[in-house]
């Protein structure tokens, strides 16, 4: 890993900075959990992708400026660093678009991912169902073959910000599963990935409340709702082994890149020295981890995005980000709001308890953090397996 940036690169981080210091908005956005905020997110997004700053690893035929993953990583750190609001775009961004820049048609490049770069289309992730969350395969939602595309059935739950959002993309079992058969006998086989629109007939969109009364989740029913053969992506029956691809980009690099949390270790810092008590050493201490965890994320991702400069995969490696992020994310929030006391709920518009919140859900989603550490000890540890 050489943290020796090129005066290409150095240039790039300070044209990203200046834009940023007279664009990143003087207050915060209302959050995107909201009709308000997210209306007002979107707007965001429109405004970042009118100077191709959206999405700025993309080729320029579909807004972005094409960068490498190291200016990419510059971006997100001065984004963080700048104070920029959340992105409302990131299930495209981060997880349907790799995935059709690996596996879509030239046609669906060309009309998806332009409006996904301007806000003018949200998507959200349509894979979870009540009886099939970290063990994707046994999902039971199905598509059916009708004449010029799929008739989809079904229930997808815990889908971030469907309440709000335009278009879904999602697993459907397109052949049966016959356990114990002798034909189809492995549920991760015969699965088709699709993508749909939220407004279409047969959808219904229902609202999942969060603690704070926010319907940052969403249920969605389907019924017999038609997707023409357009919107499959790859061959139907291997969805799976494509899904796959997009899990690596979520748990991996892309979900939760490091500057969004060295930008909040370095919020944290701030406030102790502003508001801390020198004599309670085990706050301080836990400042001093969050600090400390951040930087180490940070160096982790560089060098595994001189790995992929280099050509590399991360493979099962990812479910390390995975867990750390995920539980480091609920340690600093929790820190911070020990540090503020009762003011915390207020303290900074209540991003820090907005965040909180948040971060309860990041061992659960992306694949639970308990599969995530069964991957970890069967694939990079070779122990044996365990629960399942």
């Amino acid at each position: 890993m050489d943290l020796d940036f090129t005066a290409g690169e150095e240039e790039f981080r300070q044209r990203a900075r200046d834009w940023l210091a007279g664009h990143v908005p003087a207050e915060p956005l209302p959050s995107l959990e909201t009709r308000e905020g997210f209306a007002a997110h979107r707007a965001w997004e429109g405004e970042l992708a009118a100077d191709r700053w959206s999405v700025v690893s993309w080729p320029e035929e579909y807004g972005g400026q094409g960068v490498d993953i190291v200016k990419w990583l510059m971006f997100e750190e001065e984004y963080f660093a700048a104070g920029g609001p959340g992105r409302v775009s990131q299930n495209g961004i981060n997880l349907l678009a790799p995935t059709l820049f690996d596996f879509g048609t030239d046609e669906q490049r060309a009309r998806v991912l332009p409006p996904m770069a301007s806000g003018e289309v949200i998507w959200v992730q349509a894979w979870s169902e009540p009886e099939s969350g970290s063990d994707l395969a046994s999902l039971r939602s199905t598509a059916r073959r009708t004449s010029g595309g799929w008739l989809i059935s079904g229930q997808k739950t815990w889908s971030s910000r469907a309440a709000f959002a335009d278009r879904a993309f999602g697993l459907f079992r397109s052949e049966p599963y016959e356990s114990g058969g002798t034909g189809n006998a492995k549920p991760h086989r015969g699965l088709t990935y699709l993508m749909f629109p939220l407004d279409a007939d047969g959808v219904t969109v229902r609202p999942i409340g969060r603690l704070d009364g926010k319907p940052a989740f969403a249920e969605l029913f389907l019924d017999d709702v038609f997707v023409p053969d357009e919107d499959v992506i790859g061959e139907p029956g291997q969805g799976w082994r494509i899904a796959m691809s997009t899990t690596g980009n979520e748990r991996g690099l892309t979900l939760r890149s490091p500057g969004r949390f060295v930008a909040s270790a370095d919020r944290l810092v701030r406030q102790w020295r502003a508001h801390g008590d020198p004599a309670d050493t085990a706050l301080r201490d836990r400042v001093a981890d969050a600090a400390i965890g951040a930087r180490a994320y940070q160096l982790f991702t560089w060098a595994n995005a001189s790995r992929f400069a280099a050509g590399e995969t991360i493979g099962a490696e990812s479910s390390l980000n995975k867990v750390f992020w995920s539980e480091y994310d609920i340690a600093l929030h929790e820190t911070a709001l020990d540090l503020l006391g009762a003011e915390g709920e207020l303290a900074d518009g209540g991003e820090w308890a907005e965040g909180y919140v948040f971060s309860l859900a990041g061992p659960i989603y992306a694949g639970t953090n308990e599969i995530q550490r069964d991957i970890i000890a069967e694939r990079l540890l070779g122990l044996p397996k365990g629960r399942r």
